[in-house]
């Protein structure tokens, strides 16, 4: 439950990160300018050069051009997944750490990191059918409809909230952004979104992008080696929400279990 109302509220940003990371972006030319030394006259030059736009840029242009229903696509599919994914994972998890226990040393970090590794490699590979019809959903331009239960179920959230819960949360909260700080976080977001960018690319409908080696090696020669990082910007500040709130309707939850129990 804490994925699905995470993934209903931070769905905008992951809207915007797949736009970036994909090559149908439209780049805009900026002319800088260069003095040229080797001329008598020392007169300057113009140097064109092509620029991504940045996330608000793209946020503006689907406003404009799409409407803000857009900002929504792929969220069905996104909801379908979040539940089965979470419970594909942590079986296997729970599975893979039995075993892992009895070939290592039991509870130890590489029990965790074999664990969580097999467990990720299991679900991605299970899940990667709806993944790759929400990645093509969001990369879609024409007018969409949203589900007014996602209105609904916003509400239902923070109507729930009482004076207790809400001061659970809060304190949830501010153990989520703590734990983000001194560049751990941003570190651990890096590294996979290069790997984003290419599985963004191989999503695409009728692109040049084939294979994994292939497409890395093609956006390295005609993008550089940036055009890995597209979309980290976003990726980084749509994580720190999306974290927080996946915890707090966990309190939540139990909160209220608790208090149903009792």
């Amino acid at each position: 439950c804490g994925g699905t109302v995470g993934a209903i509220f931070t769905c905008p940003l992951e809207v915007i990160k797949t736009r970036l990371q994909s090559s149908k972006l439209a780049f805009r030319t900026v002319y800088y300018p260069q003095v040229q030394l080797g001329t008598i006259s020392g007169e300057g030059m113009v140097r064109p050069t092509s620029v991504s736009p940045g996330l608000f840029s793209v946020l503006k242009s689907i406003l404009e051009k799409e409407g803000p229903r857009s900002l929504f696509r792929g969220l069905g599919p996104n909801l379908v997944g979040v539940a089965p994914s979470r419970a594909v994972y942590f079986g296997c998890y729970s599975k893979a750490k039995e075993q892992f226990n009895s070939m290592f040393v039991p509870n130890s970090n590489i029990v965790h990191v074999c664990s969580a590794g097999s467990a990720a490699f299991i679900t991605n590979s299970l899940m990667n059918p709806i993944w790759m019809v929400k990645t093509r959903m969001q990369l879609e331009r024409n007018q969409v409809c949203t589900p007014s239960t996602i209105v609904l179920l916003c509400a239902t959230f923070l109507g729930e909230c009482g004076s207790n819960t809400y001061q659970r949360t809060i304190s949830v909260v501010v153990r989520a952004v703590e734990s983000c700080k001194g560049g751990r976080f941003a570190l651990l977001t890096l590294f996979p979104c290069s790997a984003e960018v290419i599985r963004t690319r191989l999503r695409e409908e009728g692109t040049k992008y084939k294979a994994f080696i292939q497409t890395a090696r093609l956006v390295a020669r005609e993008e550089g080696y940036l055009a890995f990082y597209r979309g980290l910007f976003a990726q980084l500040i749509r994580q720190i929400p999306n974290t927080a709130i996946v915890l707090s309707t966990y309190e939540l939850i139990v909160y209220l279990l608790e208090d149903h129990a009792k």
